[in-house]
């Protein structure tokens, strides 16, 4: 079915609006509307499209589902209408490839990939269409554009029709220091030295101050104008929960907030997303792992599920990333920590690309924080990297830790100001903050008189007064901070060493199998020289979210006019239908139409092929194929 979808046919060039005199920004509004089906651009889009259709360079960051894609797809379908040949787009993740080109075949853009899903049939007519001037994009894998073999290839091309522009998506991934470094990214800076007279546009949703300048220097991006969105997300509610019981937890979030809808659940080990994955499907949650030491088959197998089926929850290893574009994930739940805010911004980043409300739910603790330090800590990198990487720890773990708002804190990373957002937990249910002070030299003094070789559960144990075998052996009951905190439950003590450690008045000893040890910043609490305010530890009751306010929906160009109720009855059928129609042509039910599409002609009930026209979503070459189905669909009473 790949070969079947992903391989060109030689077919006729692609045809782009009439009015040859149009001014550039008109002609990019014609080609806007009548291929994509859009009114109008969003944000910085127009001024980017204008920028690279000239022959400039830019650097694109701009959070996921605010229309990267766009940025050259459209500049590439202009310049094939001055002339140029097709446009090289650089991409890591072969599942987003896949329905990239899938949903521009469905636009009627000759688009194809050259990836390891392709037998040697499939390569060979892929690199013949290219050659033949058959391509308006071709999609390729970092790993194959730098070889001899596709650079052969590619000076052919430029030789014979020109290249109209080169697109380097998930830029980030040139950062040795970033969360998705891919060595192949570093050797793209050859496509300046090789082809300087063909633009190119960098493009990512996650990068640091630090990043992006490592993204101009490597990719040789320098004269590149620079263009960044906000990296907000305002559809997404962000909720980090103190890990209890981590699975009920999941569980019980599912159920009051997202019963039936499609989601992705992170854990850190492939065992335990095979675990967590059958212990929801037990519990009537339908749900599939999703790893890299799966078969190539089953996991194949759950992606596509995934993609064309509604309300499945996938559990994935945090480190694989899954690269799907599908706009309907409502909640995306972490059950391990990250390894930095740029990794949690990208996986949470994949809930509600549709702009709709979703979620970014994640259960924390200390153990958490102590996992990561010891993955740092006994990694085989240098001093170098582990000290960039104990910093990005930090900076999450302040994420996690702050009493403020979490989008502020999230947004900051990334240099940017903003407000208190009102849609995250911290906003709407603002936790206590308390002088912990005494509590933290209670804390502190048990690591020290326990002579700093025993981890939080037992230093708890001692400051709670409970008397065990292991207690009596090493004699810890005739310590004098043996029951000094009885007025703290076992929950609020795990808590003040989660955030001594989060402090670094704490650190983990991993040669001591997780013992806590006290760092030098520990001495001035312990002397009474300094205060230590922390947030009070309680559990959020899932109650206390519910009816919540959805009013962190993004209204737009989707949004169906002035708030018109869609008909239920009509909406139902028109998903039917594009469940069918997805079946039938082997691509996600997404890339057929969006559901804000459904739902804008459930609510419009269109009676002519010029009104469907107008829904946002429908382009001229969708208008065509589907109109009549969704016209009588739209009459039936």
């Amino acid at each position: 079915m790949i070969h079947d979808l992903f391989t060109p046919s030689i077919s006729a060039p692609f045809r782009a609006p009439s009015s040859p005199a149009a001014p550039p920004v008109d002609a990019a509004l014609a080609l806007l509307r009548e291929v994509f089906g859009h009114p109008a651009f969003r944000g910085a889009q127009a001024e980017i499209v204008g920028h690279l259709a000239g022959g400039g360079d830019a650097l694109v960051l701009m959070p996921t589902g605010g229309g990267k894609s766009l940025c050259y797809q459209l500049p590439a379908l202009l310049r094939r209408q001055q002339g140029c040949g097709p446009a090289i787009v650089v991409s890591p993740l072969i599942a987003l490839m896949q329905d990239q080109v899938a949903a521009l075949r469905q636009l009627g853009v000759r688009a194809a990939v050259l990836n390891s899903t392709l037998d040697a049939r499939g390569v060979r007519e892929t690199e013949r269409a290219l050659l033949e001037g058959a391509l308006d994009l071709l999609y390729v894998a970092p790993e194959r554009l730098v070889t001899e073999g596709f650079l052969a290839l590619l000076d052919r091309v430029c030789a014979a029709q020109g290249v109209a522009l080169f697109a380097i998506d998930e830029a980030h991934c040139v950062s040795q220091w970033g969360h998705d470094f891919r060595p192949e990214y570093l050797q793209l800076s050859l496509l300046h030295e090789r082809y300087p007279q063909v633009p190119r546009i960098a493009l990512t949703a996650t990068a640091d101050p630090q990043t992006r300048d490592e993204i101009i220097e490597r990719l040789a991006l320098q004269d590149a104008r620079v263009f960044v969105s906000s990296f907000d997300r305002p559809n997404i509610r962000y909720t980090i929960v103190d890990k209890l019981d981590p699975r009920q937890q999941l569980l019980r979030f599912i159920r009051d907030e997202h019963p039936g809808d499609a989601g992705i659940v992170y854990c850190l080990s492939r065992r335990k997303v095979d675990e967590t994955a059958q212990w929801l499907a037990a519990h009537g949650v339908p749900a599939l792992p999703y790893h890299a030491g799966m078969d190539t088959a089953t996991r194949a197998a759950h992606q596509a599920r995934f993609q064309r089926e509604d309300g499945l929850v996938v559990v994935a290893t945090i480190a694989f990333g899954m690269g799907i574009d599908k706009p309907d994930v409502r909640f995306v739940a972490h059950l391990d920590l990250p390894r930095s805010v740029e990794g949690y911004y990208q996986e949470t980043g994949r809930a509600g690309r549709d702009g709709q409300p979703a979620d970014a739910w994640m259960a924390y603790g200390l153990a958490d924080v102590v996992q990561q330090r010891r993955l740092i800590e006994t990694s085989e990198a240098d001093d170098a990297f582990k000290r960039v990487a104990s910093a990005k720890l930090d900076a999450l773990l302040g994420l996690a830790e702050t009493a403020g708002c979490r989008r502020m804190r999230l947004l900051s990373y990334f240099g940017e100001a903003s407000e208190a957002c009102g849609n995250c937990d911290n906003c709407l249910s603002p936790p206590e903050t308390w002088d912990a002070t005494e509590a933290a030299r209670k804390a502190l003094s048990a690591i020290y008189r326990t002579g700093q070789r025993f981890g939080a559960a037992h230093l708890v144990d001692v400051l709670r007064g409970r008397s065990t075998e292991r207690m009596s052996r090493w004699g810890h009951e005739r310590l004098s901070v043996f029951g000094v905190g009885a007025d703290l439950t076992e929950n609020e003590w795990r808590g003040v060493f989660r955030q001594l450690v989060a402090l670094d008045l704490v650190q983990v000893d991993h040669q001591a199998h997780g013992a806590l040890r006290l760092t030098p910043a520990s001495r001035p609490v312990l002397r009474g020289e300094r205060t230590v305010p922390m947030r009070r530890i309680r559990e959020r009751s899932a109650g206390a979210r519910r009816g919540r306010s959805r009013s962190g929906a993004t209204p737009g160009a989707d949004s169906t006019e002035a708030g018109a109720a869609p008909d239920s009855g009509l909406l139902a059928r028109l998903k039917a239908w594009r469940s069918s129609q997805a079946r039938e042509q082997g691509v996600p039910a997404y890339v057929i139409l969006h559901d804000s599409t459904l739902a804008a002609i459930a609510a419009a009930r269109p009676e002519s092929i010029a009104a469907l026209g107008e829904i946002p979503g429908i382009g001229a070459k969708k208008l065509e194929r589907y109109g009549a189905d969704l016209l009588g669909m739209a009459g039936e009473s």
